[in-house]
């Protein structure tokens, strides 16, 4: 294999790594450009092992040796080093977790395809922070749910701190984003789910009494940071549930609160 050894911030042969901490250009530009980035060696790995395709290699010299069968492996994908000073100019933070990789997209796995056979599902409405969008997923890759659907205005999985924080589980468990909400909540009732919104509501039932249910198909929808669920998907939704809390506590972090319900409301037999 080749390896590119750069001179330059200004390789234009680099231009996927550039500027890597500008949130809103980095979540219009990846998706529109087809790609994403894998930052570290475990993520990186996990994104192989999913299937998913390189375009090309960035790191420091020394984890060339780390990653000698991954390069053996895509001989005719580029691999771009440089110095670490060299790497934090081009990328904007330092790079000390490995190696990167610029990705290919995969194509969205059609919808019907994705719930067939989903007995839990996760249902994100506008969380706009990568660091909870990995945490969650995480958490549903980790606790027995089987896919993910996300609102359009919700933050990009695959963005490079969504990927980070979910240490890579982004690529285990199947996603989709929708196209209208909350209209599309129905297809989920039409394919026999339960669909529970998890929020403070005067008729929220709590998370053990739905769990002693065990709906054979359920949905859990979690709410933006801060504002919670919007009315409309409110009036969509079968029910509402909570999390009891004590000591004047009225709610968790939505990641943490992710984690909580996937375990409550995991199917049993």
């Amino acid at each position: 294999m080749t390896f590119h050894h750069l001179e330059s911030a200004a390789d234009p042969r680099v231009a996927d790594y550039t500027q890597l901490t500008d949130v809103h250009l980095r979540k219009l530009r990846e998706p529109a450009e087809g790609m994403y980035i894998a930052e570290s060696s475990r993520v990186l790995r996990r994104a192989l092992a999913a299937g998913h395709q390189p375009r090309s290699f960035f790191l420091a010299e020394k984890w060339v040796e780390d990653l000698q069968d991954i390069f053996e492996q895509y001989p005719d994908v580029p691999a771009y080093i440089g110095s670490a000073g060299l790497l934090e100019e081009i990328t904007g933070f330092h790079l000390h977790r490995g190696a990167m990789a610029a990705m290919h997209r995969p194509a969205p796995v059609p919808l019907p395809e994705l719930l067939a056979g989903a007995r839990r599902v996760a249902v994100l409405e506008d969380i706009v922070d990568h660091t909870n969008v990995g945490a969650i997923f995480r958490s549903a890759a980790a606790l027995d749910v089987d896919a993910v659907l996300i609102s359009p205005r919700c933050g990009d999985p695959l963005y490079r701190r969504s990927v980070r924080v979910s240490m890579g589980t982004v690529f285990q468990v199947p996603w989709a984003r929708l196209d209208s909400w909350p209209q599309d909540l129905t297809l989920l009732k039409e394919q026999g789910f339960t669909v529970a919104a998890m929020e403070l509501t005067d008729d929220a039932m709590d998370l053990d009494r739905l769990a002693a249910r065990n709906p054979g198909r359920l949905a859990l929808v979690l709410g933006t940071e801060g504002a919670g669920m919007s009315a409309e998907t409110l009036a969509a939704v079968d029910l509402a549930v909570k999390i009891p809390m004590r000591a004047g506590v009225d709610s968790l972090n939505v990641a943490a609160a992710s984690a909580v319900a996937f375990w409550e409301l995991r199917p049993r037999g």
